[in-house]
């Protein structure tokens, strides 16, 4: 690890006001340069994010930093009116230096710009490194896309310029020349960088990598395909330790069992031997035929207990990460239904029955904003290319939005899922859930509380327990904040899906897995 460590986490537990442990003892350091901070979904890496930047605070234990920390949050906190020099991060400081320089002199202005005379030259172009027109502050978030936002939050972070950044999921929703751009950024990053992502692309840019597993942290210094590499070496090896653990385990059982036998036959040769003798002596025999069998069933109890102790040992080192278990049920759509029709530059794309339609395109072209038509929501706008448009044939639709907004942060889990499925009794709610890995104490905590894959599992476990079935899926951009297990088993039942699905991603390998009837591009 890079010396000077600028983040120390030190004996960190923090508990949920629901009593579920998110960290329990944890202790860390993120040095100098770029890490790449990784993990299964709901192992902690977004509370450790959020103790660490400050918004949220130990239960116990110690954080401290080498200076101010800033963050670029998973799901970005942004308003109706807000403009890009609000995502920027810095429209209070912009005020007051427009002020200042319209005439305003107050000492609370000239306190609020200290020595940034130059920030609205410099935020122009930080917003047009990363695609937008310099010009474009006060341009509505509302009309970015959300590859664009995620943009041009990042560019915010660079601009501040504090020297400690995190960076949850930058990736999401990225196409592949904002991806250049993004990667560009990191590259180029000045001070302490922590990437939190499952985006491998992204983490061979690191310095380290990370990795929060079972509340501890393993730290290696390379990229994410070297500690992979470096994983499946210590893997083989302790697959090895167990396999001669295992026969060892085996072979002692075995001889245990053996020595109970011949223990046992010799008893009741010795009993028969006896019969005869005087009884004071054969109660001395018998006595010390009893204390030797003890010994021995002992010796080889021990033996046993020892080798299988080591067999467990050497199997708690084994990987073997539970994975979310998908089953999305038959809606029994006709092959010769018509499901939707998508309209592009005026030629009509029909979808029927359970076809499979991804919609792909550049950051910006209007793909959510088609979803968002299909499915008739109200914040839907008019499509900003000629001749586009989607309209949906069927009423049973389930969607998926870029940014999971579709749970109520103010409730629970529990009561999120249930809105969709008030008839299915509570304890299969909570039988469902245990499938995509939300379980126990978790049901009951506030949507709010969630990370990103968990709001995802949640999501989607709402979509999977909506009574009737949907007949239309529609997702945008499901992989986001998803580990790799857990887009293999979305994957497998995607494709196993017995409706009709349109989807938007930017991930080319998931959308080759799906075996799509057909591809509509927006450009």
């Amino acid at each position: 690890m890079p010396s000077s460590p600028s983040v120390v986490l030190h004996d960190v537990t923090f508990t949920w006001p629901d009593g579920s442990v998110a960290l329990d003892h944890l202790t860390t350091a993120f040095g100098r340069g770029r890490t790449g901070l990784v993990g299964r979904n709901g192992a902690g890496k977004s509370t450790l994010v959020r103790l660490a930047t400050g918004r949220l605070h130990p239960t116990s234990g110690t954080i401290s930093t080498s200076g101010p920390v800033d963050h670029l949050p998973q799901r970005l906190a942004t308003g109706a009116d807000d403009a890009v020099a609000d995502l920027l991060g810095i429209r209070s400081t912009l005020t007051a230096l427009r002020a200042v320089l319209s005439g305003e002199a107050s000492p609370e202005h000239f306190e609020e710009v200290g020595d940034d005379w130059d920030l609205e030259e410099r935020a122009a172009a930080a917003i047009a490194s990363v695609g937008l027109d310099g010009a474009d502050l006060e341009r509505p978030v509302s009309t970015l896309s959300g590859g664009q936002s995620v943009l041009v939050a990042v560019a915010g972070v660079r601009l501040r310029g504090r020297p400690i950044a995190f960076l949850d999921e930058p990736t999401n929703n990225l196409d592949r020349r904002a991806r250049g751009l993004l990667l560009d950024l990191v590259d180029d990053w000045r001070g302490t960088l922590v990437v939190v992502s499952h985006d491998r692309e992204l983490l061979e840019h690191v310095d380290e990598t990370c990795e929060l597993r079972a509340g501890a942290m393993t730290v290696f210094g390379g990229t994410f395909s070297a500690f992979e590499e470096h994983v499946a070496v210590q893997q083989a090896a302790v697959e090895r330790e167990v396999r001669v653990a295992e026969q060892r385990h085996r072979t002692e059982k075995r001889q245990r069992i053996e020595a109970e036998t011949k223990i046992a036959r010799r008893a009741r040769a010795g009993v028969k031997a006896v019969e005869n003798m005087p009884k004071g002596y054969a109660n001395e025999l018998r006595k010390k035929g009893e204390q030797t069998a003890g010994r021995l069933r002992v010796g080889y109890a021990d033996d046993e207990a020892v080798a299988l102790a080591t067999k467990r040992q050497a199997e708690l080192r084994l990987r073997d990460d539970e994975s979310i278990h998908v089953t999305l049920p038959d809606p029994d759509v006709p092959a010769s239904r018509q499901i939707a029709t998508v309209t592009v530059r005026g030629r009509d794309v029909i979808v029927r029955g359970p076809e499979r339609i991804a919609v792909t395109g550049d950051n910006g072209v209007g793909k959510s904003t088609l979803l968002e038509q299909l499915v008739g929501a109200p914040e839907a706008r008019e499509h900003p290319l000629p001749g586009t448009g989607a309209v949906a044939h069927v009423e049973r639709i389930a969607y998926l939005p870029q940014r999971k907004d579709t749970l109520d942060d103010s409730a629970t889990v529990l009561d999120n899922v249930r809105r969709d499925a008030p008839h299915v009794p509570v304890a299969e709610v909570r039988n469902r859930l245990a499938k995509f890995l939300v379980r126990g104490d978790t049901v009951d905590r506030l949507a709010g509380a969630l990370s990103g894959g968990e709001r995802f599992r949640v999501a989607l476990a709402s979509l999977v327990l909506a009574d009737p079935p949907p007949q239309l899926l529609v997702l945008d951009e499901p992989t986001n904040d998803l580990d790799l297990t857990s887009v293999d088993q979305l994957v497998d039942a995607l494709r196993a899906h017995r409706g009709a699905l349109v989807v938007v991603s930017h991930d080319e390998t998931f959308l080759d897995r799906l075996e799509l009837d057909a591809r509509i591009e927006l450009r």
